[in-house]
């Protein structure tokens, strides 16, 4: 059998390694903030030559022709370009086209133009986390009721959403480091990301939780540590294939094919998927685990018994 709790601090060191940096980061720099939720416009234009200007000389003409600064370029296709500005009115996005059109030396057809105000931002925001704020209590809920019929049963959602937290810290880490090094923005998308994230992720929790449970009452004088191991081994192979087979393989072909608009959001939720499947099997039980033999009170323990 795999003994995957008895190196259980050594995982939590790993997912430490991961989510202290990108909280550093953090600190400092704050996530990079597209205008869903700073406002601002977007403008998405094709080029009927084909043939896109250097992105460098796109940003450049807003900056001293069009005298508008904040200004992030990329490229959706071979000939079309998605230019994210602060808010602009409808005469400066004409003037945006028609400059563009002499400068560059093709005609332009404006393929979308969307304004989103900060006020609107910021209540999708406050609406995303009173979401989450909801589906937690109500995951602590369904588990202490789920599983009334063993001992501390409210552990096991209090220990789901530490593990859930820990997949949100991970992806919050990671867009982190992305925005400052790679100039990934939060949007609308991300969060999209995120909100489908925590679903996957308690649901795998509750699964390798139901197995310790129903094996509570089949080894009722194994000691706890020993049958939640045996409990994740179990499962560790239906959470490893189903993953694989019904999500990752098909966004890492997303993440590879799907074109510059939907890499990033393909690639967080790559990542924020596997952490799913990862914590439920290397967080949350061991926390689990943790809590019922109460470690903490020999963590500076052993440090005194040494000295002595």
């Amino acid at each position: 059998m795999f003994n995957i709790l008895g190196k259980r601090y050594l995982f939590f060191l790993v997912s430490a390694i991961i989510i202290i940096p990108g909280l550093i980061i953090l600190a400092i720099y704050g996530l990079n903030f597209s205008i869903d939720f700073t406002g601002g416009s977007l403008l998405e234009l094709k080029f009927d030559s084909g043939v896109l200007p250097p992105v460098s000389d796109v940003t450049t003409l807003f900056q001293d022709e069009l005298d508008v600064t904040g200004v992030q370029v990329q490229t959706s296709a071979d000939d079309v370009l998605i230019i994210r500005t602060p808010e602009i009115s409808e005469e400066t996005r004409a003037q945006v086209i028609d400059t563009m059109q002499k400068q560059f030396g093709s005609n332009i057809t404006m393929l979308r133009f969307e304004s989103v105000g900060g006020v609107v931002s910021q209540e999708v925001a406050s609406r995303a986390a009173l979401a989450v704020a909801i589906a937690a209590l109500g995951v602590i809920l369904y588990i202490t009721f789920a599983f009334r019929g063993i001992e501390h049963s409210f552990r096991y959602g209090l220990c789901a959403i530490a593990a859930m937290l820990h997949d949100i810290l991970v992806m919050i880490s990671i867009t982190a480091i992305a925005g400052k090094f790679l100039g990934w923005q939060f949007d609308t998308l991300f969060l999209t990301a995120f909100l489908t994230v925590i679903g996957f992720s308690v649901q795998d929790k509750i699964v390798v939780f139901d197995r310790i449970r129903e094996n509570s009452g089949i080894y009722r004088k194994l000691e706890f540590e020993k049958l939640a191991n045996h409990s994740i081994v179990q499962t560790l192979q239906r959470s490893i294939n189903t993953q694989l087979m019904t999500s990752e393989f098909l966004l890492l072909a997303l993440a590879l094919l799907g074109g510059v608009t939907l890499r990033e959001f393909s690639i967080i939720l790559l990542i924020g998927l596997f952490m799913g499947t990862y914590s439920s099997i290397f967080i949350a039980a061991p926390i689990l685990v943790i809590w019922e033999n109460k470690e903490w009170r020999n963590w500076f323990g052993q440090k005194k018994t040494t000295t002595a």
